[in-house]
Parts: C-alpha cells; sequence; structure tokens
C-alpha cells in the first residue's frame, strides 16, 4: 500500500467515553442535475437598498481566538485602525485583561496556548534577504503570569523562524523544526519555554526530511522526505531508534492513497490517519505505521469525505467533521454531540461551528449563522450553561436585507455532475438576470461551501447573480471527482466554469449577453482565461491576485511551498501536459479584447506581484488594455478593511460600466 501525506492535526480534547462504534452512516440517494422548478425562487420582499460597501469590509476587530486549556482565559487577534494586538480577556467575564501590542510593520501569523500561562507566537516583519524585502518570521513566548517575554532562538539568517511540531500538555517545553543554517535541512529541537534556556537538539537533519511528526508524549516518531520525484516515509518505533524508510510515493501512482497524519500513540506503533478506502472516500482509520496497514476503519461517509477528526485525551476519536453543503460534525461523544445540538436549536441558528474550547469543556466559543447572515460569536459555560455574545462579525450589516444561496448540480459536457452555490438578487424576478460565475482558488482540494460570502452577498445586492461552480479537482467530493481535475488546468476545469454559465442560462436565471467571471487566486486566472480563450461568451472578467504566468508560478512554488509540495502541486496541474505554457494567460495578452480588472497586493507572498506586473505590461498593446488595480500593503487575501472596501467598491464600478445590473446605481456616501 502507499499513501500520500496531507497536513497534519492533531488536536487533543477531552470529554464523556466515546461510546463503542465503528460507524458507518446511512445511505444516501444520488443528486440529479438541478432544474428550474427545484429550486424555491420565489420573489419575497422588496428590492432592498444599495448596502454600503463598507458595512461588507468592516468587520469585527476580533479576528482569530483560542480558549486556554483550562478555561480561564481567551486569547484573542485583535485589529482596530490597522494596529495588531493580542488580547488577553477573562473567559467568564469577557472583561480585558491584558493588551500586548505589535510594532508598526509587524504581522502576527499565528498563536497557540502552551499550558495555562504560556502563549507561543508567531510573528513577521518585513527585513532584508540579500538585498530583497523579504517577511521574516520568528516564535516568540509570553507568560501572561509575569509578562515575560522571549525569542525562540535560531540562526539570524533564516527567514523561517521554524515549524511547531509539538506542544507539551503542561507547557514545559515545545518541539520546533527548524534549519541550523540557510544551507542545511530541519533538525528538530527542544526548547524548554523558560526565558534563557538552551535549545537541545533532538533529531539531526537526515535524509531531505522536510515535515516531522512526533506521538503524544513529544517523542518524535515520523518523517516525509521528497527525494527523486517521490516522497518517502521514514519512522521509527522508538527514541533511539534509527529512522527506517517505511513506504515510498510517486505522483500518479494508481496505488497512492491520501494518508494524513492525525495521531501517533506513545509506546505503540498505532494511531489514526485520515485516509482513502479503495473506493477513494476518505475516512477515520486506525493505522500501524511500522507495517503500513490499516488495523480497522473506525469511521466513514457513505458520500462525503472527513475533512478533519478532533481526538479526546485518551486518543479516542471525539468527533468527525465532513462538508455537504455545510460543514456537519459526527460526534463520537454523546454528551457532547447532544449538548451541541441543544446549544443549536437555543440560537436558533442553521450553521454552528465550534471556534476553540478548554481542555475539559468548560468553556466553548462558537459562532452561529448562516449563509445570509455573517454571524456572531459566543462564549458558551457549561458548567452554568451561560451564554454571552463576544462581537459580531459584520458589527453594521443588516442581515435581513442579505439573500440567501441555494445549492445547484448541473452536468459538465462529459457527464460529470458538478455541484454549485446560486445566489439570486432579493425581490427580483429570477429570469434573465446578468450573471457573475465565481471560481474558487486553490485549486485542488479547496471548494466553496454554503456559508456566508461577503463579495457574493454585495453582488446580489446590486442586482447580479452569482454562480459559484465547484468544478473538477475540488475537494471533499472523493477521490474519483479529485483525479478528474488532474491536468486539467486550463481544460476540464474551464469546461466546468463555461458549463456553469450554459446551466444557468438554460434553465432561464442567466441573460447569455451578460454574464462576467470574477475570482480570486486560481479563480483569478479562471476569469482571465475565461475572456482570452472564449472571448464569445463573456462581457468582462475581474482578477484578483491571479496567475498569469504558470511557468514562473511553478517555479516560485518551489520556493516558497518547499520542493516536495511544489513537485506534488506541478504533477496535479500539468498531467499529461508537457507544460502549462499553453494556458498562461501571459502568452496570449496581445489577443485580450474583453475588459478585465486586473488587481493584486503588493505584498502577495502566496501569487507574487510579478505576475500582476506581467500580465499588465504585456497587455499594454491588446486591443482593450486592462484596468489595473495595486493596493499597496496588502496581501494575498485582504487584512485591512479599507483595502478591502477599495476592491469592492473598484469591482462594482467596473462591473458597472461592463456590465451592469437592472438596478439603478448607489447613492454616493459609505461606499459604492
Amino acid at each position: 500500500m502507499k499513501f500520500a501525506i496531507g497536513v497534519a492535526l492533531f488536536l487533543a480534547w477531552v470529554g464523556a467515553p466515546v461510546s463503542a462504534q465503528n460507524m458507518q452512516a446511512t445511505q444516501v440517494s444520488e443528486p440529479s442535475v438541478t432544474r428550474l422548478a427545484d429550486l424555491d425562487l420565489a420573489v419575497e420582499g422588496e428590492r432592498p437598498a444599495a448596502i454600503p460597501t463598507e458595512h461588507f469590509a468592516n468587520r469585527s476587530a476580533y479576528r482569530r481566538f483560542s480558549v486556554s486549556p483550562d478555561g480561564a482565559h481567551i486569547a484573542i487577534k485583535r485589529v482596530v485602525d490597522g494596529e495588531t494586538a493580542l488580547l488577553l480577556i477573562d473567559a467568564a467575564s469577557q472583561q480585558p485583561l491584558k493588551v500586548y501590542k505589535l510594532g508598526e510593520d509587524q504581522r502576527l501569523d499565528w498563536f497557540r496556548w502552551a499550558g495555562n500561562e504560556k502563549l507561543i507566537t508567531s510573528i513577521s516583519a518585513l527585513g532584508d534577504y540579500y538585498g530583497l524585502p523579504v517577511r521574516k518570521n520568528r516564535l516568540f513566548v509570553r507568560n501572561i503570569a509575569n509578562n515575560a517575554t522571549w525569542m525562540l532562538e535560531v540562526d539570524d539568517d533564516l527567514l523561517n523562524g521554524g515549524d511547531l511540531v509539538h506542544v507539551a500538555e503542561d507547557g514545559a517545553f515545545a518541539l520546533i523544526a527548524v534549519q541550523r543554517n540557510q544551507r542545511s535541512q530541519l533538525s528538530v529541537y527542544r526548547y524548554d519555554l523558560l526565558p534563557g534556556a538552551e535549545r537541545v537538539r533532538v533529531v539531526d537533519a537526515q535524509r531531505a526530511i522536510s515535515n516531522w511528526y512526533a506521538d503524544t508524549s513529544g517523542t518524535v516518531r515520523l518523517g516525509i522526505a521528497w527525494r527523486n520525484g517521490r516522497q518517502r516515509i521514514y519512522y521509527r518505533s522508538a527514541d533511539g531508534d534509527d529512522f527506517e524508510l517505511a513506504d515510498v510515493w510517486e505522483p500518479g501512482d494508481d496505488d497512492t492513497r491520501y494518508w494524513n497524519v492525525i495521531q501517533i500513540n506513545e509506546d505503540s506503533d498505532q494511531g489514526y490517519v485520515l485516509e482513502e478506502n479503495s473506493d477513494g472516500r476518505v475516512g477515520v482509520r486506525l493505522f500501524d505505521y511500522s507495517t503500513g496497514d490499516v488495523v480497522e476503519t473506525f469511521y466513514e461517509h457513505p458520500q462525503w469525505d472527513i475533512d478533519r477528526l478532533w481526538l479526546d485525551r485518551d486518543g479516542s476519536p471525539f468527533a468527525a467533521f465532513f462538508t455537504d453543503d455545510r460543514e456537519q460534525i459526527h460526534w463520537f461523544n454523546e454528551e457532547m454531540g447532544a449538548l451541541y445540538q441543544e446549544l443549536k436549536n437555543a440560537l436558533d441558528m442553521e450553521q454552528l461551528i465550534i471556534v476553540s474550547r478548554s481542555r475539559n469543556n468548560e468553556r466553548i466559543l462558537v459562532w452561529g449563522g448562516s449563509e445570509a447572515d455573517p454571524g456572531a460569536l459566543y462564549v458558551f459555560s457549561t458548567e452554568d450553561l451561560t451564554l454571552d455574545l463576544l462581537g459580531d462579525y459584520r458589527p453594521e450589516l443588516d442581515f435581513e436585507q442579505l439573500v440567501r444561496p441555494v445549492p445547484v448540480r448541473y452536468q459538465a459536457r462529459d457527464g460529470l455532475l458538478i455541484s454549485a452555490y446560486l445566489t439570486v438578487p432579493r425581490g427580483v424576478e429570477p429570469r434573465d438576470l446578468p450573471l457573475i460565475v465565481m471560481p474558487h482558488g486553490g485549486p485542488f482540494g479547496v471548494r466553496d461551501e454554503l456559508t456566508y460570502n461577503d463579495e457574493v452577498q454585495l453582488l446580489a445586492n446590486r442586482g447580479y447573480a452569482v454562480l459559484q461552480p465547484n468544478f473538477r479537482g475540488s475537494g471533499g467530493y472523493g477521490k474519483a471527482f479529485y483525479d478528474a481535475g488532474r491536468g486539467q488546468v486550463g481544460r476540464g476545469m474551464q469546461d466546468d466554469i463555461d458549463d456553469a454559465m450554459d446551466w444557468a442560462v438554460d434553465v432561464g436565471i442567466a441573460d447569455a449577453n451578460r454574464v462576467c467571471v470574477v475570482g480570486g487566486s486560481y479563480g483569478g486566472f479562471a476569469a482571465l482565461w475565461a475572456v482570452l480563450r472564449n472571448p464569445e461568451r463573456y462581457r468582462c472578467a475581474a482578477s484578483w491576485a491571479g496567475v498569469t504566468n504558470w511557468d514562473r508560478m511553478l517555479s516560485y512554488d518551489r520556493r516558497y511551498l518547499g520542493r516536495e509540495a511544489a513537485l506534488d502541486l506541478r504533477e496535479r496541474e500539468e498531467g499529461d501536459v508537457d507544460d502549462l505554457d499553453d494556458f498562461s494567460p501571459v502568452n496570449h495578452a496581445s489577443s485580450l479584447n474583453r475588459p478585465v480588472l486586473l488587481a493584486h497586493g503588493s505584498e502577495d507572498r502566496r501569487v507574487p506581484v510579478s505576475q500582476y506586473r506581467m500580465f499588465r505590461d504585456a497587455t499594454t498593446a491588446s486591443p482593450v488594455p486592462p484596468r489595473t488595480l495595486l493596493i499597496d500593503g496588502e496581501g494575498h487575501s485582504f487584512s485591512e478593511q479599507e483595502n478591502e472596501q477599495k476592491w469592492y467598491d473598484t469591482l462594482l464600478e467596473f462591473l458597472a460600466e461592463h456590465n451592469p445590473s437592472d438596478l439603478p446605481p448607489a447613492s454616493s456616501g459609505g461606499g459604492k
């Protein structure tokens, strides 16, 4: 058996005992193509007034959250007027206790608890790398009891301060994978989380291993390397043993399985993984790392891949997550499942997501909302059954003026059934509407869900129907659907986007002469490629952070993602195509004859701004040069309210000019 490594996820939680079960979900009927008669699109209410763009861009100052293991405190990333701080509040009263401000140029990348009194934070800032401006990140520890702060020391020349491998439950130490210097591979160091403590190298760099995994006690037991076009898995049963080659995976092998390490048990060769079965469905498996065999299947859903797994403190499965149209939870802990359902009923929310919680469930942070409601964050105290509002996600937005998206299915030209989400304007007859096709980013393993989306709601508020296709290669639909996207960048994936438009036109919702494509990242590429490949179909396209030169992008990925991840991505995107030059918008830029909005952030590290500049420069002599928008200081996704609003305002102006809706222009003031 062969397996491909995904991103490791290990979350240990405590709850009531797991009921004995090796559970299989009930069978479900196969979905069919959606007809207009299947949709509940009755015209309800009046057309709402134009909601100011700033109401969609203005989000809560609270951005990320984490409850301390004992439930006493909540750590929050707070952004106010462009200034970032780490806020500590009392979980019971929600009153602020401490504010740790960052420097003007610093960013808080992530944070996590180490015991109840310490927080490990990753902070990045602009630096110099051989004369080039780049962001360097370093790991810091802050003791909330005495306010002591110190950096986990690494070589000064490194760009990355290290990757977290393991944190001791009591916060005594952490294992960090980091280079000794710029030329070395990743070693694993033990950092005792005390000021001035020296780090100790516990595993030497070896065999080009770039991902390290520890067991529940903090012993490094498994490593993943990429060499000579193959992914290699190395394993050892105990500390002091040598790492032995356990398996080799080569991209494109028929026997390859998606395989994601969740846990390695202390004093055992077994642990839980997420892995595909022979039919390509990802489920929860108990796995023997020494033999490479599945011991048993604990749970799998017959239709949907399992996305995440929570574990109890004793190592047993606690809850599994999958996505049909919304995120769903299958609880193995019956007591917690019942409590979750009671809370969902009490809030009268269609969607309830657990954001963070304490080790023994004393405090649980939950988000409640829906695809037509940006929702709010609540603190639930299970001991006294109190529920306190922590903050609204879009404090100025009147969700009663929003509209509810609906799931639809359509058939691609080769017969593949595609899922999508359709949003039509409120108070408008759903016939012959101007349409925005909005493909998601990724493209592989990513998908849109039936959840709240600012941009979708903004466009619907302005009179556009919006269609979000989960084209082939999207995640969550099984291996066959995922593999159908291999080598289909600019080809089969793009056909699916075209076929989405055809479905909307055929059922009568969209006007075939008023269709534009809008997307970000891979979706930005798809938007550009739509008007270059099939200009007769589309009136315009808008791209945020879109890929324009695949050869340059894949070369950059090797530096940004690392060699092994970049090689895997190249194999998925190119497939049996020698290269992607034929599908690079920059190589067809001189023929651009449809209006394009080309936008990017100057500090984008995922899709570098050079992709924007190459296409901009290549279209100077095209029949219709693009309108450009470069937002200084912004990254791949929006971090500042004013930048997001600038994109919304520019997009609406562009669409009003090149694909106007039937609604009157928004009144001035407070955004477009």
